[in-house]
């Protein structure tokens, strides 16, 4: 009876060593791609750093945005419009639009998140598109908050060092486009959008809204375009929703 009881505390061990080693690996594996995650983000951060000084901001402004807002596309939004010569308001304005996405990715967290108080605020902060995919791709919920701080941590981290490298470096090089980083965002954005572009009426959807901005440009400040279109295609989608 004894050997039998040894032998069952030895498998009860080993079957906890193994989960223990499971997590591990898990959490390494998140790690990894966390990391992975960051640098790609404080390089692209580099060229907001670098477009926003050329756009007329400071050094303390251009971090404070990143600090604050912590949002790629609607950073790369409000200074691509001043950039451009449009009003702050208008700037601010396409930049909330395209940042309105966060609050749908903060109601589906909430759940998972289950924070409250000033981590609640903070966890908030933290909602982006990255955080976001890191989170739902887990099954379980503990590997999904560890993958949701882990991922917000590192790139807010490098998200603001490469946008203080990338303001500082239009001292030694004060035109980005030197470097082709005015580039970057637009890229950026046409790599975002074509995975979504894979069906029919995605593509006609683009296609009109860049052919209402097309038109719309020459009669409206830089950055006005967005909006009208923005608001055309949630026009379009809640009669959709109505049919």
């Amino acid at each position: 009876m004894a050997a039998s009881i040894a032998r069952d505390a030895t498998i009860c061990a080993r079957m906890a060593g193994s989960g223990r080693g499971r997590v591990i690996s898990t959490r390494r594996a998140i790690i990894r791609d966390a990391l992975g995650i960051a640098i790609a983000s404080g390089a692209y951060a580099v060229s907001f750093g670098a477009i926003s000084s050329a756009a007329g901001l400071s050094v303390l402004q251009t971090c404070a945005l990143s600090v604050l807002m912590f949002t790629g596309a609607s950073q790369f939004a409000l200074v691509g419009v001043v950039g451009a010569g449009g009003s702050v308001w208008a700037g601010a304005a396409t930049a909330a639009l395209l940042g309105s996405r966060n609050a749908l990715y903060g109601l589906r967290l909430s759940t998972i998140l289950d924070r409250s108080g000033l981590k609640r605020l903070l966890a908030a902060h933290f909602v982006i598109d990255e955080t976001t995919a890191m989170a739902i791709a887990r099954e379980d919920p503990v590997q999904s908050r560890f993958a949701f701080w882990v991922t917000g941590v590192a790139l807010f981290t490098l998200w603001n060092l490469g946008t203080l490298v990338g303001a500082l470096a239009t001292h030694f090089v004060p035109d980005p486009k030197v470097l082709g980083l005015d580039a970057a965002p637009p890229a950026a954005f046409l790599a975002l959008l074509a995975p979504r572009l894979r069906a029919r009426e995605p593509m006609a959807i683009a296609l009109a809204a860049g052919v209402v901005a097309l038109v719309c440009l020459p009669f409206v400040p830089a950055g006005v375009p967005l909006l009208i279109v923005a608001v055309l295609v949630a026009v379009f989608g809640v009669m959709r929703a109505r049919r």
